[in-house]
């Protein structure tokens, strides 16, 4: 059993490829299918046995009338990812839980479920390291959801994407280093992904002769972290929205498995 950050922080700005769908305002409250994308997290979260508590950053219990059937709590954000991660993470800290496991769920991957969410924690536990970080595979993300454009890695063995399902360790949060900003930096970019490994291996990266494991290990030494990357199974968990082309893509995914999904569909109440 594990609590769940649940990253829903950002406001569409005018630099926002989302813009133009919803100025201003939360993009955790884009409408998908009937209800806020948020909803359809909160929904997989809802359904989750392994889920026992919600930590929510960046939206207020006014800004919908949220399906919540656990135990949850909001927050502001604190004014990045990283911030969010580190308060959530230190203030189970503060309540005597320093060596806990906690799932890190983004609020822009409405297709996950609770069955989903339900892989990545057991899967998690069974590791037993502070860090889980989770990739798909292109072919699985382009067989899943056709016509989507990614960012990924060309390694040796497996071409990847990064998902926005993660574990981390509770024992993390009072790292005193950049640990944390240089992680999320590097979430959708391959050369910072590089820059982890340490520009040593960037002509190994570019010739792809690195696999994935010896990425995993080059990123535990230069960061002196306990951590492993996990190659998913669920294209799920790395399609996130944010450009006006997933919106359609998702769109017409939700609604095409309403019916497959194993998440508690409550009916959307009110307009975000």
């Amino acid at each position: 059993m594990m609590d769940a950050l649940v990253l829903a922080g950002g406001h569409a700005t005018q630099d926002d490829p989302l813009f133009s769908l919803i100025p201003h305002r939360p993009k955790a409250l884009l409408p998908l299918a009937g209800k806020p994308m948020l909803q359809w997290v909160l929904d997989a979260l809802n359904a989750s046995q392994k889920v026992t508590r919600l930590h929510i950053f960046g939206v207020s219990e006014k800004d919908y009338d949220w399906h919540i059937e656990k135990d949850a709590r909001f927050y502001p954000d604190q004014g990045s990812m990283v911030q969010n991660i580190l308060h959530g993470l230190r203030t189970l800290v503060r309540e005597g839980r320093k060596d806990e496991p906690v799932l890190l769920v983004s609020g822009d991957v409405p297709a996950v479920t609770g069955d989903i969410l339900d892989w990545a924690a057991t899967n998690a536990e069974r590791i037993g390291l502070p860090a889980v970080y989770h990739v798909v595979e292109r072919r699985a993300m382009e067989r899943r959801f056709p016509g989507v454009k990614r960012t990924y890695v060309r390694l040796r063995d497996v071409e990847v994407c990064g998902a926005d399902v993660n574990i981390a360790h509770t024992r993390l949060a009072y790292r005193e280093d950049d640990l944390w900003e240089r992680l999320v930096a590097a979430r959708k970019s391959p050369w910072k992904q590089a820059s982890l490994m340490g520009w040593g291996t960037l002509l190994r990266l570019l010739l792809h002769r690195l696999t994935l494991e010896e990425a995993v290990q080059r990123v535990r030494r230069r960061l002196n972290l306990e951590a492993t990357a996990v190659v998913s199974p669920y294209p799920e968990m790395a399609m996130d929205v944010d450009k006006p082309q997933h919106v359609a893509i998702m769109e017409r995914f939700l609604r095409e498995h309403r019916n497959e999904r194993t998440s508690s569909q409550a009916p959307a109440r009110g307009a975000p």
